[in-house]
């Protein structure tokens, strides 16, 4: 197969725990306020939140995605939250090459000081060669030169908001000649990858006419270093004080033993800027940070190298046991069930088989589950599927429910604490709850009210999952709850909640008042999806102080719109299926309305107005004369292509 068929996919995961043992601030000795920055080379690719005031803060984050460039190092550094510029505490780094010793597995990186002189990337393109030429001053004698030529740089980092790289390439003789010889090229403004081609010649010895020229090796007098180095032309450091030179900000360098290279042969190479070999790390003692890092590369062949594989995963729904499968067997031989979950997710619903393979799986665990309360509540292969389904179609859906509130309570910036023992001074435990109360309520009313708008696929298998679960459960009128809701509220809204920023409700980093608020409203969601559920009112709770929200919650009109909920977009009509004459219709609305007739009546044609009582369900929209009569006309949901808002004052009348 030729190489140019291969594609090289590289993906990387790195999850950040915890920090400990962080220097303390010099007055009170307290912790600092904060986070985290994962960078691949100069570049920033996330964040975490700030952690306020710890010296063993706990981040709890995860960074998940594709590489699209080639990189040399990944860098987490650790900076302390400041309202005007942060300062950098520490980093730990890592190369690419040895990523795969700390592969999935999680380690205590120490922190060390950031160095500018550490801090390197990039590319020279250098091309070297030998000359030899005429002396000048006796035709007998011939002299050996050295040519150097700088191309050009590549990805070159960014200092101080700008980059105007230059070269500066020294011939570094022996220590007994204590000799450097010195050349510089022109500087290239706000460029990373400049193009100088510069020569640059030097004279190196002599040599009388019966010596072999083709035998002239740079050791015979004396060793000889070559080094080029790039730096960042800064107008407030390139400066000659004093006859000295201050050449502006070190981007990096490459050194080399002339007497490494052939004689009589040009060598054209990129090589990697390196940091100064005189940089020593400074020993202080910054903390450390524990890690989780997962780095693949993987080949990717063309699509018709997978198709036998492919149509033995798409027979998994059909084999009996299902753990015989395919596509389970591929779940448990894994180190990550995360890792099987994702594509094979992609693949049966692509090929429209996702409903029958997670039918098949739930069959599987509801046969070995005796207590419906604990009904899909561990990470199996089915739970997973489901995760993963919720997080690739879902997400438009959280933008229409919660995305408004979410950005309301960034933006009002409301202290919502409620235990006691965490107040701050001058804070109303009263208005601290209304506050909660006001965002939880609408959150539960975006919920209860996008019934209709959520994805079909989510629907599909969510119907799946109620049918299944009531047959095997039969007496348990819950059961119908609990199979929908420990996915929709537990796995879906409760996790979107507290960490928007991962479901793309948020681009920026919350600080600690709007994370604790976020995270009371995740609990109360969570609550709410076990309160439907429960014969009883039983709350659970680790923390006295919710127990007064969750009694709000509780009441039974929040009880029942979230059942009515539940059963809709678990029911047989947004599921798109076959079964839907035999389920009885969820009544979403029904009143009186006014309509106008259509004027069919061939000798009249009159277009008067009369009463109807009007009944939406989610299978249809219906009218009769009266309420309890037979429907005069329905139009089945899925035929609703549009609706219009009629301004009252369209007809004069109300209604």
């Amino acid at each position: 197969m030729a190489e140019e068929n291969v594609r090289i996919e590289e993906s990387l995961k790195v999850k950040i725990g915890e920090a400990k043992n962080l220097p303390s601030t010099s007055l009170s000795g307290t912790g600092k306020s904060t986070y985290c920055v994962i960078r691949l080379d100069h570049e920033e690719i996330y964040r975490t939140s700030t952690v306020e005031k710890s010296l063993n803060p706990f981040y709890g984050e995860e960074f998940t995605g594709e590489i699209p460039k080639k990189f040399r190092y990944l860098s987490v550094q650790l900076y302390e939250a400041s309202q005007n510029k942060s300062k950098v505490i520490g980093k730990t780094t890592l190369r690419r090459q040895e990523l795969y010793k700390y592969h999935g597995k999680e380690h205590w990186f120490p922190l060390v000081p950031v160095d500018a002189n550490n801090e390197v990337q990039g590319k020279v393109h250098l091309e070297i060669k030998f000359d030899e030429y005429l002396n000048g001053e006796s035709e007998n004698y011939t002299s050996q030169g050295l040519s150097v030529r700088i191309l050009e740089c590549s990805d070159l980092p960014v200092t101080n908001g700008g980059c105007n790289p230059y070269a500066m390439v020294t011939l570094t003789y022996s220590k007994s000649r204590n000799k450097a010889d010195i050349r510089r090229t022109t500087v290239k403004k706000k460029t990373t990858c400049p193009q100088f081609n510069e020569y640059f010649q030097f004279v190196l010895g002599s040599k009388g006419q019966n010596s072999d020229r083709q035998t002239y090796y740079i050791e015979d007098e004396f060793n000889i270093d070559l080094g080029v180095s790039i730096w960042h032309d800064d107008t407030r450091m390139s400066r000659e004080v004093f006859g000295k030179i201050f050449p502006g900000s070190f981007l990096g360098e490459v050194k080399m033993p002339l007497k490494d290279l052939t004689s009589g042969t040009v060598h054209n190479a990129w090589y990697c800027l390196r940091r100064r070999e005189s940089w020593k790390p400074h020993q202080y003692d910054l903390g450390s940070l524990r890690l989780k890092i997962s780095y693949t590369s993987d080949h990717v062949f063309p699509p018709e190298y997978y198709d036998d594989l492919r149509e033995l995963l798409l027979q998994s729904p059909d084999i009996e046991p299902i753990t015989s499968s395919a596509a389970y067997i591929l779940s448990e031989v894994v180190d990550h069930r995360q890792d099987a979950a994702q594509p094979l997710m992609k693949i049966f619903l692509h090929h429209n088989r996702l409903v029958p393979f997670i039918r098949s799986l739930a069959k599987y665990e509801i046969d070995r589950t005796a207590d419906p309360h604990t009904l899909f509540r561990g990470n199996t292969l089915v739970t997973k599927l489901i995760d993963e389904l919720m997080k690739l179609t879902g997400l438009p859906y959280l933008q229409e429910t919660i995305k408004a509130t979410i950005d309301q309570i960034c933006i009002e910036h409301k202290s919502c604490e409620i235990d006691p023992t965490r107040l701050k001074e001058g804070e109303s435990l009263e208005e601290n709850m209304d506050s909660l109360k006001c965002y939880v309520q609408r959150i539960f009313q975006g919920i209860i009210s996008s019934s209709l708008l959520c994805p079909t696929n989510m629907c599909e298998v969510f119907y799946a999952l109620k049918d299944i679960a009531h047959q095997y459960f039969k007496d348990s009128s819950e059961v119908r709850y609990q199979a929908v809701s420990g996915f929709v509220f537990l796995r879906f809204f409760a996790p979107a909640i507290l960490g928007p920023k991962l479901f793309d409700l948020r681009n920026d980093t919350q600080d600690s008042i709007v994370n604790r608020t976020l995270t009371l409203i995740s609990k109360a969601i969570q609550g709410l999806g076990n309160l439907v559920s429960s014969k009883t009112l039983s709350y659970g709770l680790k923390e006295d102080y919710m127990v007064p929200l969750f009694q709000y919650l509780s009441q039974p009109s929040h009880i029942e719109a979230v059942r009515m909920y539940l059963d809709i977009i678990s029911s047989a009509a947004r599921a798109r299926t076959q079964n839907v004459s035999g389920e009885a219709p969820i009544i979403i609305k029904e009143g009186t309305l006014i309509k106008r007739a259509q004027g069919r009546k061939r000798i009249l044609k009159v277009k008067n107005f009369k009463r109807r009582h009007f009944c939406l369900t989610n299978q249809k929209l219906s009218y009769s004369k009266n309420r309890g009569d037979n429907p005069l006309y329905e139009i089945p949901i899925e035929d609703i292509l549009a609706v219009e808002t009629l301004q009252e004052e369209s007809f004069k009348m109300k209604y």
